[in-house]
């Protein structure tokens, strides 16, 4: 049985928030970047700041989680006018996931017409490695399997069609930017490409659980994007993901490894100026007309 899902934001609720935001600045953003755990230092890279406080933002509700700083900053990243996410939300936090994925109706109705999502994902390839920067080209979204979907509830023909295709999900264009950008930039080393499997955590994957979702074709398991990804797409949005290898998930019944928080952050740490790069040399290779390559 499917559970009962309303979704308490109306179109009407998300262009009050998106107005108030844009009676705050001058930006105009064209390009929308979601930053993940221990990847907030992207927003430092825009010009001309404003930065709003999640707890400030009408109807928004407010990241709880270490290594996400929780605020919408507005500003121009190579010339282009950004807005950028200092931290999201998830389900484990508790949040009915129409909350979760609010910013990206918010997102739309500011003019925004591409994503780029970045976030903490453990590896489940085996050939990848700590560190790696994968490209996500699909993903499984196991909670939708029992009817945890973002779109759930009545439908609003302003946002976009009830039923919206998947299987383009991400833009292929923007993927084939990234693995010529990370070449040119030398990252192809540790530069891959994979599907993503969104979990609802916060628990992390037992081993069997791991083994499951290897064996139905995911790269990498995390506990967020997915959801975004959805309701960015129903939007009409182009979408680019990256997850950041910063675990490698325990398959092994012998193995002493335990995947922990304080790891997720700490590859983070050390990798974020070059995933900092990647994104900041694909928006300059982007103009304004749609975004378009």
């Amino acid at each position: 049985m499917f559970p009962q899902v309303t979704n308490s934001y109306t179109y009407e609720d998300c262009k009050a928030t998106a107005d108030w935001l844009l009676a705050r600045t001058d930006v105009r953003p064209l390009i929308g970047i979601v930053c993940g755990s221990g990847l907030g230092g992207l927003a430092a890279m825009l010009k001309d700041q404003v930065a709003i406080h999640y707890k400030d933002i009408p109807n928004f509700p407010q990241s709880t989680v270490q290594g996400h700083a929780g605020r919408l900053v507005f500003g121009q990243l190579k010339g282009q006018p950004c807005v950028c996410m200092q931290g999201r939300f998830h389900l484990y936090e508790g949040y009915a996931i129409h909350k979760i994925t609010l910013p990206m109706r918010i997102f739309k109705l500011l003019g925004v017409h591409t994503v780029m999502l970045t976030n903490a994902a453990g590896g489940l390839n085996q050939d990848f490695k700590v560190g790696d920067i994968m490209i996500m080209k699909d993903h499984i979204n196991m909670p939708g399997f029992s009817g945890i979907n973002p779109l759930t509830g009545p439908n609003d023909q302003r946002f976009g069609m009830r039923f919206p295709c998947m299987s383009d999900a991400y833009d292929r264009e923007l993927r084939q930017l990234a693995v010529d950008v990370g070449q040119e930039l030398g990252f192809g080393d540790f530069l891959k490409d994979g599907v993503y499997c969104a979990l609802g955590g916060p628990s992390f994957e037992t081993i069997a659980e791991c083994w499951m979702m290897h064996k139905l074709g995911a790269d990498a398991v995390g506990m967020s994007t997915v959801h975004e990804v959805i309701v960015a797409r129903h939007c009409g949005m182009r979408v680019f993901a990256l997850s950041l290898i910063t675990n490698q998930a325990v398959m092994d019944y012998d193995s002493e490894e335990k995947a922990n928080h304080e790891e997720v952050l700490q590859t983070g740490r050390q990798r974020a100026k070059q995933m900092e790069q990647l994104i900041s040399s694909m928006v300059n290779r982007m103009d304004n007309n749609n975004n378009k390559i």
